[in-house]
């Protein structure tokens, strides 16, 4: 299965948050449009739950406390909707799917309901190499429908993020102008584990693309009181520092430094003390990963590129999950790459300098592909 070409748009300064998500929309209408018909969970279990009395007082609560917490990124979402030509309702179902999924009824639900992003990744901070590699696994529906945003703000700070389709920058990677990235890892907390109605990852992660600093980025975790928590690997290319961390509901929140030992996390608490679900897919990949190689950078790559498990390969290809491609952040050399295809064979479509304010470009080889 071929996505379709990764493309950039570049935006900004805007005149405000609402004209930044409506020229984003307006983009990428096509993308955003084909995606949500597509998007089983959305029409099969989001919607169907939302037309019901039992979904208004959590779709309203967690409307309002996102707008009241993050007015900004709130008006960029509806932007994002009328520059589309979608109804709003589905561009909030699509933002808060984590948050909304848990309270539809599991005799309603598809046992694949949840399973709508997976993710890899392989951190490390050596003598010799400072290196964070994620695979970038998501539901097959997202294949086609993902896009770069380069964001520039009115305050100088500008951003690049891989975004999907509909959704708020970035709920995958993202970095800026300040010298920080991170990446993302979903994490499934228990029933009991989960508050309804607080503040939604996408909104978290679109607020960490404008964070200045590490400690500004958690400050910015640790002031969002989450529904169902969430794993993101903070890297911070001027102080070669990569944090691991993990949030769970009522502001919990666990900090683990890389260090010389390689990191390995897929889709599983492993420092935050949280009942979680049993997730035989994270389990498998976890301990597929610790009999690896990974002494070096393409040692990362083939372990991310890894199919051995048939049932739970670390690179995945369908039915249900698909990576959609692979990004390596190098804190030396201070690039941010994109890799489409299985990352083994390297075959590079982006690569970001992270050695300036301006994000530069430095390679785009689409056609031939370009070997890392």
């Amino acid at each position: 299965m071929e996505g379709k070409l990764l493309e950039m748009f570049e935006v900004g300064p805007c005149e405000d948050d609402y004209q930044l998500g409506f020229l984003i929309g307006q983009r990428f209408c096509n993308q955003i449009r084909s995606r949500l018909a597509g998007d089983l969970i959305l029409q099969n279990q989001l919607l169907p739950f939302a037309r019901t009395p039992h979904a208004q007082p959590l779709l309203k609560a967690l409307s309002e406390t996102n707008q009241k917490k993050f007015p900004r990124y709130w008006a960029e979402l509806l932007g994002t909707a009328d520059g589309s030509g979608v109804p709003v309702l589905d561009i909030i179902l699509v933002n808060f799917r984590k948050e909304i999924l848990p309270f539809i009824s599991k005799t309603t639900m598809n046992s694949n309901a949840d399973t709508t992003d997976d993710c890899s990744d392989v951190l490390i901070v050596g003598d010799s190499m400072a290196v964070a590699a994620h695979n970038e696994d998501a539901n097959v529906a997202l294949v086609g429908h993902t896009y770069l945003i380069k964001g520039k703000l009115s305050n100088g700070l500008s951003f690049i993020a891989y975004t999907y389709a509909g959704e708020l920058p970035s709920c995958a990677f993202g970095l800026n102008s300040q010298g920080l990235a991170f990446t993302l890892n979903s994490v499934p907390p228990v029933e009991d584990e989960i508050v309804p109605a607080g503040i939604g990852r996408n909104f978290v992660s679109r607020d960490l693309l404008e964070a200045t600093s590490t400690a500004d980025a958690l400050a910015r975790i640790r002031s969002s009181e989450v529904s169902v928590g969430h794993s993101y690997n903070l890297i911070d290319i001027q102080k070669r520092m990569i944090l691991n961390v993990e949030t769970a509901s009522k502001s919990r929140v666990s900090v683990h430094e890389v260090g010389t030992t390689p990191f390995f996390h897929a889709n599983m608490y492993l420092h935050l003390q949280v009942q979680q679900v049993h997730d035989e897919n994270s389990i498998s990949r976890q301990k597929r990963a610790a009999v690896l190689p990974q002494g070096s950078k393409t040692d990362f790559l083939s372990l991310l590129g890894d199919t051995e498990d048939t049932k739970y390969p670390i690179y995945m290809t369908g039915p249900t999950l698909y990576t959609l491609c692979t990004t390596v952040i190098d804190l030396d050399e201070r690039t941010l790459t994109i890799i489409e295809g299985n990352p083994k064979y390297g075959k590079v479509s982006h690569v970001f300098s992270m050695s300036s304010n301006e994000l530069n470009l430095k390679l785009v080889n689409h056609a031939e592909g370009t070997h890392l």
